[in-house]
C-alpha cells in the first residue's frame, strides 16, 4: 500500500474538517449568512446619505431651540437654567454655589472670569483643579436636538477641566445654539479653518456607564453633575 506524504494527508485531513464544519451549520446561520452575502453584494455609495447631502434625515424642530435643548438636556440628567442677562447669571450661580456649599471653584478662561468679576462674584481660583467641588467653562456651541454640549481643545479650559471636576457648570448663550450635531460641525469648520482642534469633546449630560451588572451608574468617567447656566445675551 502506497502512503502519501505527510504534507498531503494533512492537507486532506484539513479538507476533510472543514467539510465536517460546513455541514454542521444550521439551516437558521446559513440564511443569515446568505443574506449578509447578498447585501455585501451590492456597494452603498458614498458618502453615505445618512450622514451628508444636503439635508438631514431630522425633522427639524418645531420649537425653540432653547427649549428643545432644555427638553433633552434634562431627559439626560442634566440641570438647566436659562439666565435673561448676565445679572441674572451670577444671582443664580451665587444661589447655586451657596446652596451645594462648594468651597472650590476652579475656573481659568479669562473672559468667563472677566464676566464674573464685573459683577461682583470672585469665588474661583485658577489653579487646585484636582481638588475643586466644581469647574466653570464655556462651550462650543449646544446641539438642541440630542442635548449636547460642544466643546474643544481650542478653549482656554482645555481638555481636562470638564472631565475631571466632579461637578461641571457651563456658561453658554443662546446665539451658540444649533439644532443638529451635522450644523455644529459645519460651523466649527468654518471657524477653525485650517487649524482644527485636535479634541472635539460632545458631552451629553453626566457620565454614564451600565458595564457593571448592566447597572447603570453616573459620574463614573467624568462628572457626576452638568450645570448648563443659558444667557440671552453676549456682552
Amino acid at each position: 500500500m502506497e502512503l502519501l506524504p505527510v504534507r498531503e494527508q494533512a492537507s486532506i485531513q484539513l479538507r476533510r474538517k472543514k467539510s465536517n464544519n460546513e455541514m454542521k451549520i444550521s439551516p437558521a446561520k446559513e440564511n443569515i449568512l446568505k443574506k449578509i452575502r447578498q447585501a455585501l453584494s451590492h456597494s452603498t455609495p458614498l458618502p453615505f446619505p445618512q450622514s451628508e447631502g444636503n439635508s438631514s434625515v431630522f425633522h427639524p424642530s418645531r420649537q425653540e431651540l432653547e427649549v428643545e435643548f432644555a427638553e433633552q438636556f434634562t431627559k439626560l440628567q442634566g440641570k438647566f437654567i436659562f439666565c435673561v442677562n448676565h445679572q441674572e447669571l451670577v444671582a443664580q450661580l451665587q444661589v447655586l454655589i451657596n446652596h451645594l456649599s462648594y468651597k472650590n471653584i476652579f475656573c481659568r478662561e479669562k473672559k468667563l472670569q472677566s464676566v464674573l468679576l464685573e459683577h461682583h462674584f470672585d469665588l474661583f481660583s485658577e489653579e487646585g483643579l484636582s481638588n475643586c467641588d466644581a469647574a466653570i467653562t464655556s462651550c462650543e456651541l449646544l446641539i438642541a436636538r440630542t442635548g449636547s454640549i460642544i466643546m474643544s481643545s481650542a478653549q482656554q479650559s482645555g481638555r481636562t477641566t470638564s472631565v475631571y471636576a466632579p461637578v461641571h457648570i457651563c456658561i453658554a448663550y443662546t446665539k451658540q445654539l444649533v439644532y443638529d450635531i451635522r450644523d455644529g460641525l459645519q460651523i466649527l469648520k468654518e471657524k477653525y479653518q485650517d487649524h482644527f482642534p485636535s479634541l472635539i469633546t460632545f458631552a451629553t449630560g453626566p457620565s454614564r456607564t451600565a458595564d457593571i451588572e448592566k447597572t447603570l451608574v453616573v459620574g463614573v468617567h467624568g462628572p457626576k453633575e452638568v450645570y448648563v447656566f443659558l444667557v440671552d445675551q453676549d456682552t
